[in-house]
């Protein structure tokens, strides 16, 4: 991604710099400690990207670009401890090396500090307009959140709901991203509007496509062995659509083969997704979504070559092989 290196290094740099006070230690070094353990920083980056289609100087930018990645890294804390989660990014999560109490607290103080960045930077009708966004975000993260445990104990989900939730837990907050670049840049609110909505369609496709690539990519490529997902017995899109696909009696062969211990686990379940051809099933899914959100971005009012880098960050999420 070395057309977006200055953008990444700049969040980095920012992110050291970000003001968290020094005492109480057991608040804050979490804070800074979340930061540390790394991450693509793509959200920010996606503000910066969405300001500079108008406005080539992002440094405006850069409050509401972090506190999206404020906003993101206090969700993590939070779903590592209902996730019972021990490791993040082979690291000890919060609520690991400090304890529950301390991650729940220190989650939350970042939240604040979402607030904080944003009232510190912008005013009047800009200010209104980012809270808004801001709001609706992170209410939306918190309902696909719930479904998303919901879904742990329900045997009939559906793949509309399972859209539902990753695009309320997951994509919002990268359609948040390109809105709040927008806002900053002044950017008509059509033209926010279809960011909001190209982002938005980019995250569907990208779990569509994490879901698609856990079971049918390419070891070599993706580092880890294939299917993982069905080891842990993950409710993916790849098992909704069998699901929905599936003879009564290969629904409850599935079901069982997910939930037993049986060593040919991943064998047997790709048995039934090659049967009932779920490998295409998805990715024609991810082609779908990824027509939706190519769509609203060529309806955004600026020249085509401003639209180049997020163009080809779309292209690295939505063609990778790992």
């Amino acid at each position: 991604m070395d057309f977006i290196k200055h953008h990444i290094a700049l969040i980095e740099k920012e992110i050291v710099s970000i003001p968290f006070p020094q005492q109480p230690s057991n608040l804050y070094d979490p804070c800074r400690y979340i930061f540390k353990l790394g991450g693509k920083r793509i959200r920010p980056v996606l503000t910066l990207l969405a300001h500079e289609l108008y406005n080539s100087n992002f440094q405006k930018a850069v409050p509401a670009a972090l506190t999206v990645e404020t906003f993101h890294n206090f969700s993590l804390i939070h779903d590592d401890i209902m996730d019972n989660a021990p490791l993040r990014r082979g690291m000890p999560t919060v609520h690991t090396k400090w304890n529950t109490t301390i991650g729940i607290l220190s989650g939350d103080v970042m939240l604040v500090h979402c607030y904080k960045l944003l009232a510190d930077h912008y005013s009047g009708d800009e200010l209104s307009r980012l809270l808004k966004v801001f709001n609706r975000t992170a209410a939306q993260v918190c309902d696909g959140q719930q479904m998303d445990m919901d879904f742990e104990t329900r045997k009939d989900v559906s793949i509309d709901e399972y859209i539902e939730m990753i695009s309320l837990k997951t994509s919002v907050l990268l359609g948040c991203a390109l809105e709040m670049g927008a806002i900053t840049a002044a950017a008509p609110i059509e033209d926010a509007a279809h960011l909001y909505e190209f982002g938005k369609n980019v995250g569907i496709a990208f779990q569509l496509q994490d879901d698609y690539l856990d079971t049918f990519g390419d070891s070599s490529k993706t580092g880890k062995q294939p299917g993982g997902d069905i080891l842990a017995g993950k409710k993916t899109a790849l098992v909704i659509e069998c699901i929905e696909a599936a003879s009564e009696s290969d629904k409850v062969l599935l079901d069982e083969i997910l939930h037993g211990q049986s060593s040919d686990k991943i064998e047997h379940v790709m048995t039934l997704f090659n049967k009932y051809t779920i490998a295409e099933k998805t990715r024609k899914l991810v082609e779908e979504y990824s027509h939706e959100a190519i769509q609203h971005l060529d309806k955004i009012k600026v020249d085509q070559q401003r639209k180049q880098s997020l163009i080809s960050l779309t292209d690295f999420l939505l063609n990778r092989q790992h």
